[in-house]
C-alpha cells in the first residue's frame, strides 16, 4: 500500500520526482511537509555555522524500502530520472550528514533491521538495525558490540559506518577503522541496473566515513567482544587535573575499563538527573568498569583522595532514573549542555602523544569561561589516543576559526564539527580510495551531493 500525501512536487526536480513518484507506485513513500522536514535532520544544530547553512535544506520526497529488493527498486529509479539521494539511519549525526543540500530523496534505511547471524566474536546484520538491539541481542550470546556511539539508543550500525569514527569502547577496541573492528560491508551501487560489491577486511575502508556518498550499506559484518555486566560509576576528585591524571593512568596499567571520561565541574549544573551524584565543587570521572575491577578502581580513585559517587548495574541505573554512563560522555555532554544554554557550540580535538596534562590547564587557564572541558580515553591503531570534546561559547565564525588555529598551535589535531564535507572535518586531505570507489558505485554523482571534496562533475559518467 502506497503511504503518501499528494503534495506537488517541489523545486527543480519536480519533473523527475513526479516520474520516480509513478515508478515507487506501491512503496511506502512521503512527501507532506511534515516528513520531508522530520527525515531532512541530524544534530547539526550543535553548531551554530552549520544550522544557519542546513536549516532550510530539505529532501523532496522520502522513501522508506521496507527490504533490500525495494531498496535494489527505489536505486534503479532514482538513477532512472537522476535524482540526487541522500541516506538516512537514525539521523544522530552531528555534521549534517544525512542532510540533502540538493533536495532529490531522501533513503530511510531503518526498516533494513534484520539480525543475519550472530556467532563467537562476529555480528552480520543488515545496515538499518539499531545498535541498541544489535548490542542487546548479541548479550544474549554472551558477546557485546567492541564500541558504539553515545545515541546507542538510537543509531544505526550503517549511519554509525557513514558518519561515526568511535566512541565509548573506543578505550578498549581503538577506533572504527581500526583493523578488525568492521570485517565485512556489502555494498549497492546506484546505477540502471544496480550491482552488489563485496568488501572484505580493509577494503571497507571505501566506504567507512564516507558519509554515504559511494554506494549503499545494505549489511555489515563487525567484531564482538565477550560481554561484561559493566558497572555504571563516577569518581569525585578536587581538581580537573587530579581526575586527568588518574584516568590516563587507569588505562596505561590496564584498569578493565569500557569508558573512562573525565568531566569538568563546570559542567554539573547541565546533569541535571545526577544532582548529588556530580556537585558543582568537584571534578568526575565518569566510566563503565569490570565488577572484577571495581574495587582497584575505588582503591585508585581513593589514593588519589577522591570520593565514589555512585557505582550501580545497568538495572540500578534504570531504578534510580539515572543516565548510563555512556551518555555522561563523547558528545551527550554538547546534548546535555545545549539542553540547558543555547549559546554552547563544541571542538573535536585529538591530543598529541605523548598526552601533556599541564597543556590541559594552561588551555583551561587562557580560555576561562569561554570553553569547558571533558576529555575521553581512547585507542588509536594500537596506541593510546586521548580526545576532548570541549563546549566553547559561540562568539562568531571568524572566532571559532582563530580558536581552532590557537589550539592547532598548540600541537592539538581539530576535527571541525562546523563543517559538511568529509575532508573538511577530517584530515583535511581527499581519500582517492573512496573517490575511486564512488566513480564505480555511484557513478552518475548522485549520492548525497556536496559532503565530498573529492568529487568533480566531469567524473560523473554521461548519461
Amino acid at each position: 500500500m502506497t503511504d503518501t500525501q499528494l503534495a506537488a512536487p517541489l523545486g527543480r526536480h519536480a519533473e523527475a520526482l513526479a516520474a520516480l513518484r509513478k515508478d515507487l507506485d506501491g512503496l511506502r513513500f512521503y512527501d507532506d511537509e511534515r516528513a520531508l522536514e522530520a527525515r531532512s535532520k541530524d544534530y547539526f544544530w550543535y553548531s551554530p555555522i552549520l544550522d544557519a547553512e542546513l536549516k532550510d535544506k530539505r529532501a523532496e520526497l522520502v522513501v522508506i524500502p521496507q527490504d533490500q529488493d525495494e531498496v535494489i527498486r527505489v536505486a534503479a529509479a532514482a538513477v532512472r530520472h537522476r535524482v540526487p539521494v541522500t541516506l538516512r539511519g537514525g539521523g544522530t549525526g552531528n555534521y549534517g550528514q544525512c542532510v540533502p543540500l540538493d533536495g532529490g530523496l531522501v533513503i530511510d534505511l531503518t526498516r533494513l533491521n534484520r539480525i543475519l547471524e550472530i556467532t563467537p566474536g562476529h555480528a552480520h546484520v543488515e545496515a538499518g538495525i539499531r545498535m541498541s538491539k544489535l548490542d542487546d541481542a548479541a548479550r544474549e550470546t554472551g558477546q557485546e558490540l567492541t564500541m558504539y556511539p553515545s545515541t546507542r539508543s538510537l543509531a544505526t550500525i550503517g549511519g554509525f559506518i557513514a558518519g561515526g569514527s568511535g566512541g565509548i569502547g573506543s578505550l578498549r577496541h581503538g577506533m572504527l577503522r581500526d583493523e578488525g573492528n568492521l570485517t565485512y560491508l556489502k555494498v549497492l551501487t546506484l546505477e540502471e541496473e544496480p550491482q552488489v560489491i563485496e568488501l572484505h577486511g580493509l577494503d571497507v575502508q571505501k566506504v567507512h566515513h564516507a558519509y554515504g556518498t559511494n554506494g549503499i550499506v545494505l549489511e555489515v559484518g563487525l567484531a564482538l567482544t565477550p560481554s561484561t555486566d559493566w558497572l555504571h560509576t563516577a569518581a569525585l576528585f578536587d581538581g580537573y587535573d587530579k581526575a586527568l591524571r588518574f584516568a590516563t593512568a587507569a588505562q596505561e596499567d590496564g584498569l578493565d575499563c569500557y569508558l573512562l571520561t573525565p568531566v569538568e565541574r563546570r559542567f554539573a549544573p547541565y546533569y541535571r538527573k545526577f544532582e548529588g551524584y556530580f556537585p558543582e565543587d568537584r571534578d568526575a570521572v565518569f566510566a563503565m568498569v569490570a565488577p572484577s575491577d571495581m574495587e582497584r578502581f575505588r582503591a585508585r580513585a581513593e589514593a588519589e583522595g577522591a570520593t565514589i559517587s555512585f557505582a550501580m548495574t545497568m538495572e540500578e541505573i534504570h531504578e534510580n532514573r539515572l543516565q548510563p554512563a555512556y551518555e555522561c560522555g563523547w558528545n551527550h555532554t554538547t546534548l546535555q549542555a545545549l539542553k540547558v544554554d543555547k549559546g554552547w557550540t563544541y571542538l573535536q580535538v585529538a591530543y598529541p602523544r605523548p598526552f601533556d596534562i599541564d597543556l590541559v590547564m594552561r588551555q583551561m587557564e587562557r580560555y576561562g569561561d569561554e570553553m569547558f572541558w571533558h576529555h575521553e580515553m581512547a585507542r588509536q591503531d594500537g596506541e593510546i589516543q586521548i580526545f576532548a570534546l570541549p563546549l566553547v561559547r559561540f562568539r562568531g565564525k571568524d572566532e571559532m576559526y582563530a580558536l581552532i588555529a590557537e589550539l592547532e598551535a598548540d600541537g592539538c589535531t581539530i576535527f571541525d564539527p562546523h563543517v559538511v564535507t568529509i575532508e573538511d572535518g577530517g584530515m583535511k586531505t581527499i581519500d582517492t580510495a573512496q573517490i575511486d570507489f564512488k566513480k564505480l558505485a555511484d557513478p552518475y554523482g548522485l549520492m548525497n551531493p556536496g559532503k565530498t571534496r573529492g568529487w568533480r562533475p566531469e567524473m560523473a559518467r554521461s548519461a
